[in-house]
């Protein structure tokens, strides 16, 4: 059975009385948390296929690919597909290569996710960062929802922006003072924020 984060009904209620536009998305989907897989190459993957893409068309070419690895993501069944074969899951050359090189950082160990947990979300983003194909974006998509990090605040997240429009009423894209406004006012949190706002505008569970 999975568990929210041990901050996640904290912050529920402090969020709650910090804003009350906030408050109301929060009380129409009060069941639901933030989870983790706790698979971390798993996670990788997941970001890799969904950059700059639809959530509708990185769902389709995940169950494509999860098919192509026999539902078994691993850094050695990857590693050992043909890249023709992954691009018949609809995979750019690009993605294929970002894969590809993830799965041999993980099998030589030169990423480390011990090292990663002790770092804060800056060193972590950088050391993330390290990797070939995986930017600032999918960096945070990994603290936020493999090791569940409680204070991500995506500001490269399209549907992030389109949703914070929507909820406050601004332009889009939001100005960055209003940005920064908005972090100000869910610091500590901002995870749980990016997480509800997402909800706001797609009531189905997003996982990476």
């Amino acid at each position: 059975m999975r568990r929210s984060p041990v901050y996640w009904q904290k912050a529920k209620r402090i969020l709650s009385k910090r804003d009350p536009v906030l408050r109301k998305i929060i009380k129409k989907y009060n069941k639901g948390f933030l989870t983790t897989r706790k698979n971390p190459f798993y996670s990788l993957c997941r970001t890799v296929v969904g950059q700059q893409i639809s959530t509708k068309a990185a769902d389709s070419i995940w169950s494509k690919f999860e098919k192509k690895c026999k539902k078994r993501i691993t850094p050695n069944i990857v590693s050992r597909i043909p890249s023709r074969n992954l691009k018949g899951a609809g995979l750019s050359r690009q993605k294929i290569s970002y894969l590809k090189n993830i799965a041999k950082a993980f099998k030589n160990k030169s990423f480390n996710v011990r090292d990663l947990k002790k770092m804060n979300d800056h060193k972590a983003i950088d050391y993330i960062t390290k990797l070939k194909g995986l930017g600032i974006w999918s960096a945070q998509m990994f603290l936020m929802f493999n090791l569940n990090r409680p204070d991500i605040f995506p500001t490269s997240d399209i549907g992030f922006l389109r949703a914070i429009s929507k909820n406050y009423k601004t332009g889009y894209p939001p100005g960055e003072k209003f940005l920064n406004k908005i972090s100000k006012l869910h610091a500590g949190y901002r995870s749980v924020f990016t997480w509800y706002i997402w909800r706001s505008i797609d009531s189905t569970d997003v996982e990476y």
